[in-house]
């Protein structure tokens, strides 16, 4: 009886590390997204993806090592994370609407 809850633990090691290696791997892709975005709004989204990412990365740890702390810097973190993405997000607007207004004065806004 016991050999059969080893091996289900067994296999759960394995997705869980399977699935931490594909995360990692579209971790990286979205900071190439990052750096290399066309555009502000998508440089935005690969760093709110990305933060997305590493939450998900702290939960699957949390299951696979069965650490109850995990889950509350999990959830700390999230809090920081959407607080970064508003920040960056009321920056970029501000940058976008002054360009926006100087764009105006130099084309003659009507």
């Amino acid at each position: 009886m016991n050999s059969g809850i080893t091996a289900l633990d067994q296999a759960y090691g394995i997705l869980f590390t399977g699935l931490l290696i594909i995360l990692a791997v579209l971790f990286f892709a979205c900071l190439i997204r990052a750096v290399a975005g066309p555009r502000m709004a998508d440089r935005l989204v690969a760093v709110n993806m990305m933060g997305t990412m590493v939450m998900v990365a702290i939960a699957v740890l949390a299951v696979l090592f069965q650490e109850g702390y995990l889950v509350d810097i999990c959830l700390i973190y999230a809090m920081i994370s959407f607080l970064a993405v508003i920040i960056l997000t009321k920056v970029y607007m501000g940058v976008y609407m002054e360009w926006k207004s100087k764009e105006g004065e130099k084309y003659g806004s009507y």
